[in-house]
């Protein structure tokens, strides 16, 4: 059995990637499960896949899930959390936003193959995490849709090099440009001014996916496809004029790659995210159960459309930060974090999220992302200044 540590087992990721280890049975072994504060679920799951070791993020938790699960071993903290990330052959990290970079970081540095959904490890840190992908036997293997199947695209044209994850130059001389996809979430075909009151239960209500609150707030503005974009620049190495972006409403082409001779490559399937799971965790091979299979007599029409920039303004600020580079995608990132929830707990509306992250990303210092204090000093400034523009500017009375 291949063994298998699960972090943030009980985000919407984690409970799909247990779907996948109960659909697959005798394949995965699962060692070590990773939750934040849902600890009557994390329990629940322990005593169904009996790991050897748990980690949670409230110390405070610690006794009440031992006492709950006789035998296994229960952590709190950093160096529990990098512990259960280096225990398994495979490592999904399904951690939301930058509290996963570390996780990302211990998996790759112990050598281990990394299913990554947790996108902002890569966008918030990208030159460090680079360095660790040249781990020996390090592989990164993307879970986010559109970059697994980017990957699924690449991988049938012979672009990878023995390095699982990891461009070969040559193989990608023959790549024009990389189309990722966008569902244009709940909010496709409004204006600016059609958007000035929209909740959050609209925001929240997707048209095709099931996700967590943070990322389907960020699918709803477009960031998600923006750290998307950069998160595709740091996995392929492609260049951000090479990358672009389309809008797909149905989300069944998950994205494209061209080649140089005019040949489009693209991956179909039904929005299904346990199939990019199930990628990850098994490649290169695949596993036998059918999730996102199509229909296709039943699958009636494509369509696409470019996306509206003016009225979603934050997918060019993605591109403005990161063609900026260094620490600007960190930057950008931890203060979407914050801008999002702040529109969560109803402190600003929906459209102040990108107004905030333009005042944020204009103080750019240009700081280097030449090491991990670097990444973390950038991100606390970056949450700082995002919560003083709320503060003095959005917040409402």
């Amino acid at each position: 059995m291949i063994s298998l540590s699960l972090l943030g087992s009980s985000g919407s990721i984690g409970v799909q990637t247990l779907d996948v280890v109960r659909a697959e049975p005798g394949v995965w072994d699962v060692v070590a499960l990773g939750a934040g504060r849902s600890i009557d679920q994390v329990i629940a799951q322990a005593r169904e896949f009996r790991p050897r070791l748990v980690v949670v993020g409230a110390a405070d938790k610690v006794p009440e899930v031992r006492d709950a699960l006789p035998g296994v071993e229960v952590a709190s903290g950093p160096a529990a959390l990098a512990e259960a990330a280096a225990m398994g052959d495979v490592v999904v990290n399904g951690v939301v936003g930058f509290a996963g970079l570390p996780v990302t970081l211990a998996a790759l540095e112990a050598g281990r193959r990394l299913a990554l959904a947790n996108k902002e490890s890569l966008i918030a840190a990208g030159p460090v995490v680079q360095r660790a992908r040249r781990t020996p036997g390090a592989e990164l293997l993307p879970v986010d849709s559109e970059h697994c199947a980017v990957h699924q695209c690449l991988r049938a044209n012979d672009v990878f090099t023995s390095e699982a994850g990891m461009a070969s130059e040559t193989g990608m001389k023959r790549v024009h440009r990389i189309v990722l996809t966008a569902s244009g979430g709940p909010f496709r075909g409004r204006t600016r001014n059609e958007l000035a009151d929209v909740t959050v239960e609209h925001a929240l209500a997707h048209p095709t996916w099931s996700m967590g609150p943070k990322i389907t707030v960020d699918s709803s503005t477009l960031m998600n496809k923006g750290l998307e974009v950069i998160e595709a620049n740091e996995l392929f190495g492609m260049g951000y004029d090479r990358i672009e972006v389309v809008v797909h409403p149905q989300s069944v082409v998950h994205s494209m790659v061209e080649y140089t001779d005019g040949a489009t490559i693209a991956q179909l399937s039904l929005p299904d995210m346990r199939l990019c799971i199930g990628y990850a965790m098994a490649y290169p091979d695949r596993i036998a159960t059918p999730f996102g299979r199509i229909d296709w007599a039943e699958l009636s029409r494509l369509d696409f459309e470019p996306p509206d920039t003016e009225a979603f303004p934050c997918l060019e600020l993605a591109y403005a930060a990161g063609r900026m580079g260094e620490t600007a995608p960190a930057l950008l990132n931890a203060a979407n974090e914050v801008a999002v929830q702040a529109f969560l707990d109803e402190r600003i509306r929906w459209t102040a999220i990108p107004e905030v992250l333009e005042t944020v990303l204009g103080d750019h210092d240009g700081t280097e992302a030449d090491s991990l204090e670097a990444v973390m000093e950038i991100d606390g400034r970056a949450r700082s200044a995002a919560e003083q523009v709320i503060d003095y500017q959005y917040a409402r009375g």
